[in-house]
């Protein structure tokens, strides 16, 4: 079996979806591992998967963990199997972490974003040594880049990443409710104000993909116009500070969880 999912939320099931449809993978070569036998069978049944027990990893070439971090340190034991190439999605698990509580050094450490669900993730990579040689890394490279682009980092840059481009749906979601909920104010319908708040993230961020942000802006911002005195009360509100912090913030927090481990 090429792969078994132990746990299958949101985020295991872009990935799998996106395996799935892009030809990576074949439900016939998929095992999956749900929270119980019942929800085993349930995911399983789903995707056309073989449902598991943990006790059978042993079958598996590689090992998706797709679990949460407060789960691992008393799942690990039961899912350590020698000759299983171990694959993690866990926020702040480091490949140190995962290597010594699954007695192994074929690990791989990955951080996509909720993006995968599109097609459009950003996933970091980075792996050991032993991972490498036993091509566990270039499988989750051809993994990962069935739900978007694929990025080789240090690992010293995995929590930083996590802050920033992990995190930041969720900020950019804040972004597009404040500037609908501001067209509101100003008389906008909510729906029409709503869509046109995507819409302008959507379109931004086609546009962001061949020239500088700053570049962006300047062609916006006209000499007096409305833009530049929009622009001017966004700055007296620190916004650029207030991103600053959250992923600082976010940063430390992605920290705070390797740690505890």
């Amino acid at each position: 079996m090429r792969l078994v999912f132990v746990g299958l939320g949101k985020m295991g099931k872009s990935i799998l979806k996106g395996a799935l449809d892009r030809g990576f993978l074949r439900p016939e070569e998929v095992g999956v591992v749900g929270r119980t036998p019942e929800r085993t069978r349930e995911l399983a049944e789903a995707f056309g998967l073989r449902p598991l027990a943990l006790k059978e990893l042993a079958q598996a070439e590689r090992v998706l963990l797709a679990v949460q971090p407060r789960d691992f340190p008393h799942l690990a034991p039961e899912i350590a199997h020698p000759g299983v190439g171990y694959i993690s999605i866990m926020a702040g698990v480091s490949t140190a972490v995962l290597s010594r509580r699954l007695d192994t050094r074929r690990v791989v450490r990955a951080m996509p974003n909720l993006a995968a669900a599109i097609g459009e993730s950003s996933t970091a990579l980075t792996a050991l040594r032993e991972a490498r040689e036993a091509g566990d890394l270039e499988f989750a490279r051809s993994l990962f880049a069935t739900v978007g682009d694929v990025y080789e980092i240090p690992e010293h840059l995995f929590d930083p990443f996590t802050a920033m481009s992990a995190s930041a749906p969720a900020y950019l979601a804040v972004v597009a409710e404040a500037l609908a909920d501001a067209g509101v104010k100003m008389g906008m319908p909510r729906a029409l104000a709503l869509r046109l708040a995507a819409e302008a993230l959507a379109a931004t961020g086609e546009l962001l993909k061949s020239r500088h942000p700053a570049q962006l802006k300047d062609e916006v911002a006209s000499p007096g116009g409305t833009t530049i005195h929009g622009l001017h009360a966004l700055e007296a509100r620190s916004l650029r500070a207030a991103f600053y912090e959250a992923v600082e913030a976010a940063t430390r927090r992605g920290h705070e969880l390797g740690e505890a481990e």
